[in-house]
């Protein structure tokens, strides 16, 4: 092809979106679809699986037809997927025995509280790299076949099971392949990190038969060709990756020691470690990269639940704001916070402190303190809880990464980019592209089908906006990290169990 055209599929959370990138990494069009969220239970949260599917269809081919591009000229499409998402599929049918059950979902806390109860948390933790948490998509799976009484059939082959990647792969492309990636089997607490093989002993564990699991493949292979129906041509699929995966990818995060964070809803920070795992002592997660050509790539994970939710919270509940896009000049009227910490553990705090009974606080306000204060205090909080994330990694790997890479939504504050270079004491760079998550699916595909021949030269399509460099001097640094630790410590413990 002269001009080949790459495709992201990025199914999500809230939506179904589609990316059309040039082999340049420039973006031609994107369409997104939001689909409902259903709620049966406090707690638990649930996807149509139909709703997953049609939006993600609509999407594909909105974008294409927006783009204006020739069809013929589409050389691959890489899926990328929220993780841990669990779904269980008819063999024959390809329909869905139950709703998706969605990783947010909580109601499985009871089969965690057993596997710990059991003595199982180390082997768990040795073999996947995860802990034991109903986040991940093995006691999902248990539930559904112990509240369904579909033992049985599992056991004869006649299910399906699958995370985002894996149902959208079966029922998009021609053949029905039954695969997932490296990086979505692990985050299902089913899959040894360290073999890349299911892990028989984990399987026993939860009681699920090994004939309901998909192959294992490279996150960039091509599975097979997009079913003709759909843009009247076969096109390759050739590449499935977990968005965060996705997302260090496209930040050409290559190196060992590299560190993307991106600011959504939450922040997810991963970190390159190489070829060997790195087991955390700072409350993070062992996890795959990515693999290609069979070789994989490991990366420290941890996890801000408050991130742009802070924001959120500032304009829903708290009516401070208007829109989010205000924060950023309603920060810079004043110079400081004046001494307040705005601790958003609203619904506990994660990495590195994994406090379920902590709760928000605000800390250090006078008479004085007015809105500007603790707008500026929510912005300053975001980049406070990435910078314990960023110096957890620092204290696993035994050095301290040189720069950070940034996307997601809030990357798009300036204010809150350069006081996250602040306090990191390192360049924060933002890319041209923030469709990070996209593009590293786009990316992989390219390198599947060989319109890249190496990652190297995928790496050449990443390009920087803007660079911010630290301003703030060691000493400030120190004590705007002081305070800040002094207020979670306000904030740690508040709920009496």
């Amino acid at each position: 092809m002269k001009n080949p055209v790459l495709i992201a599929l990025d199914q999500g959370t809230t939506s179904s979106r589609a990316v059309v990138f040039d082999s340049q990494g420039r973006v031609l069009a994107t369409h997104a679809i939001e689909f409902t969220q259903h709620y049966p239970k406090p707690g638990w949260v649930e996807h149509d699986p139909e709703d997953i599917l049609q939006t993600q269809v609509q999407a594909l081919q909105t974008a294409v037809r927006l783009s204006g591009v020739d069809v013929s000229d589409i050389a691959g499409i890489g899926i990328t997927n929220q993780r841990e998402t669990t779904l269980l599929w008819d063999k024959d049918t390809g329909a869905c025995v139950h709703n998706a059950i969605v990783w947010q979902c909580r109601r499985t806390a009871p089969y965690v509280e057993k596997l710990i109860a059991d003595g199982k948390r180390d082997i768990i933790r040795q073999r996947t790299g995860l802990v034991p948490d109903a986040y991940f998509s093995g006691t999902k799976l248990a539930y559904l076949l112990d509240t369904l009484h579909l033992h049985e059939r599992a056991a004869q082959g006649e299910l399906c099971f699958g995370t985002v990647d894996s149902f959208l792969a079966w029922h998009l492309v021609e053949g029905r392949p039954h695969v997932t990636d490296a990086t979505n089997a692990g985050r299902t607490m089913l899959f040894n990190i360290h073999t890349q093989q299911w892990d028989d002993d984990l399987l026993a564990m939860l009681g699920i038969p090994r004939a309901l699991l998909p192959e294992v493949v490279d996150t960039a292979h091509v599975v097979g060709n997009l079913r003709t129906e759909i843009l009247g041509r076969p096109i390759p699929v050739a590449a499935l990756a977990g968005d965060q995966h996705a997302s260090l990818f496209g930040q050409a995060c290559f190196e060992t020691g590299m560190v993307k964070n991106t600011y959504g809803t939450g922040c997810f920070m991963l970190m390159n470690t190489g070829d060997s795992p790195v087991e955390s002592r700072n409350g993070l997660l062992t996890t795959m990269a990515w693999r290609l050509d069979g070789k994989p790539t490991y990366a420290l994970e941890g996890s801000v639940f408050m991130g742009g939710a802070t924001v959120q919270w500032l304009r829903d509940e708290m009516k401070m704001i208007n829109a989010s896009t205000e924060t950023e000049q309603i920060a810079q009227s004043v110079a400081d916070t004046a001494g307040v910490f705005l601790v958003p553990a609203f619904t506990g705090l994660g990495a590195p402190y994994w406090d379920m009974y902590s709760r928000g606080t605000i800390v250090g306000m006078t008479r004085g303190t007015n809105r500007a204060h603790i707008v500026r205090a929510a912005l300053e909080a975001i980049a406070y809880q990435s910078a314990d994330l960023f110096n957890a990694m620092a204290a696993d790997c035994g050095s301290r990464p040189p720069r950070m890479q940034v996307d997601g939504g809030a990357s798009a504050n300036s204010f809150l980019m350069q006081f996250q270079s602040d306090i990191l004491g390192v360049p924060v760079i933002r890319p041209m592209v923030l469709e990070t998550t996209a593009l590293g699916a786009a990316l992989l595909a390219g390198l599947g089908v060989g319109v890249y021949h190496s990652k190297e030269e995928a790496a050449a399509m990443v390009k920087p906006d803007l660079v911010f460099h630290p301003v703030m001097s060691e000493h400030h640094r120190g004590l705007a990290m002081y305070g800040w630790h002094r207020a979670v410590e306000r904030a740690k413990g508040w709920v009496e169990a």
